[in-house]
């Protein structure tokens, strides 16, 4: 008698027609980094291929697409929390950590560019390592850059974390951490996780308290920058500073 649709034999032709498929594809997409190089590769590509590392046996292609389109962007997949990522079905702790390992790469990457010159001179490195470190937290952070004589970065820490809108500041602990590592200037940073770059009131209010009290101990604030997810705004070239 011929196999029937529900036949473990036709059954075992679909799942080997499956493998042949998804095993030709991701092929063909290794062929495709390799010869014109990963940065043609479209958003859902270069996702993909980065599945195809934690997903050994499974067309990811859909899983792909799903995941840009559930959260937006390249960047914000890459920045979600795990408990979001593992809402989509087929994500498990394996993408998850590797997610984690890319963004961590990529953010001591931007960093390793502004470690040993001075940051006025890699101001675009600068700007880009605080977005990818920052932009697209949840909460309010404040990061400060502790740098030398030669405005070289001696330290890099976030002092404070806040709520969804707000972050408290506190400008004697900041002096406090400044003297301890013989800081001569300081740059401080913070994200706005709703994306608007406008400083509030709170914020130009604490970003003169604070330069004021590093004054009397000859410690400079080069700049206070707002980052988010769309932009980022200088105090400094905005007249705040």
């Amino acid at each position: 008698a011929r196999p029937t649709k529900s036949s473990p034999q036709t059954g075992e032709a679909n799942d080997s027609a499956a493998e042949a498929h998804y095993l030709g594809h991701r092929e063909r997409l290794r062929q495709k980094i390799l010869q014109f190089g990963a940065e043609t590769l479209q958003d859902y590509e270069l996702l993909e291929a980065i599945l195809m590392a934690a997903i050994p046996r499974r067309d990811v292609k859909p899983l792909a697409k799903e995941i840009l389109q559930t959260f937006g962007s390249l960047s914000a997949a890459l920045n979600a929390k795990p408990e979001e990522l593992t809402r989509i079905a087929g994500i498990k702790d394996s993408t998850v950590s590797l997610f984690a390992l890319i963004r961590e790469a990529s953010v001591r990457m931007l960093k390793n560019q502004i470690v040993d010159a001075p940051v006025i001179n890699s101001w675009n490195s600068l700007v880009a390592y605080c977005r990818a470190s920052m932009s697209q937290k949840k909460i309010e952070a404040l990061r400060v850059l502790f740098l030398d004589s030669q405005c070289r970065l001696i330290k890099d820490e976030i002092m404070q974390t806040g709520t969804i809108n707000q972050t408290v500041v506190y400008p004697r602990e900041v002096a406090r951490r400044s003297m301890e590592l013989g800081a001569m200037s300081i740059i401080i940073v913070h994200n706005h996780p709703a994306g608007d770059l406008r400083p509030s009131k709170a914020d130009i209010a604490m970003t003169q308290t604070l330069r004021d009290a590093l004054k009397p101990l000859n410690i400079t604030m080069v700049d206070h920058l707002i980052v988010s997810k769309t932009g980022f705004m200088s105090f400094k070239d905005c007249g705040y500073l």
